[in-house]
């Protein structure tokens, strides 16, 4: 092992403190090559106006402009603003597709006393269904489990009659249902085959 000599003491250099943007997730130095440009201007000159100043002001701007053709200039431009309404867009559609999909709350009939609650569709309102059935298990001293459907799609099956419980929690926003809006919510009964 080497040591230093004793008449040099190097002092060691600090870390590099790092701004990431919130809109992004991005370096707030990157900003740029992300898809919402705008939004991540308009949170950096929110929360730190000198970054801003630094980054994105207009002698910042012109110094990495001047160094660009007329022609690169009007090409950039026009990528940016292509991919901004493409994000919008693709987020528009998400929620139109979150807002079009429901939840469906089964009450299927095992034997002549004995049913099952099932319930699909809360994936689409970003609820977690292995923390759901824990919730309904514990909520209704029952088992419950996610399972897949003959469909292929993951539902949580509650054992017990407990659908209109679980209508009346999404309709107060209890818990992990505050997302999920109660005019997206069927209630069906299915009997059993003989």
């Amino acid at each position: 092992m080497a040591s230093n000599e004793e008449g040099s003491s190097v002092e060691p250099t600090p870390p590099v403190q790092v701004v990431y943007c919130q809109v992004c997730s991005f370096p707030v130095e990157y900003c740029e090559f992300g898809s919402s440009l705008t939004r991540c201007k308009e949170w950096l000159q929110k929360t730190d106006q000198q970054l801003y100043d630094k980054y994105y002001s207009e002698e910042a701007l012109q110094a990495k402009i001047g160094t660009l053709s007329l022609e690169a200039q009007e090409k950039l431009e026009k990528e940016t603003a292509k991919k901004e309404a493409k994000a919008e867009a693709k987020a528009e559609t998400a929620l139109k597709k979150k807002m079009a999909s429901q939840v469906t709350i089964k009450r299927i009939e095992r034997n002549k006393r004995k049913h099952v609650t099932s319930i699909h569709g809360l994936e689409n309102f970003d609820v977690d269904l292995k923390k759901a059935a824990k919730f309904f298990a514990q909520k209704f001293a029952t088992g419950a489990s996610v399972t897949k459907n003959p469909q292929g799609l993951d539902e949580i099956v509650v054992q017990g009659d407990v659908s209109g419980e679980i209508v009346e929690m999404i309709e107060d926003g209890v818990g992990l249902l505050k997302n999920v809006p109660k005019d997206n919510v069927v209630e069906v009964e299915e009997k059993s085959k003989k």
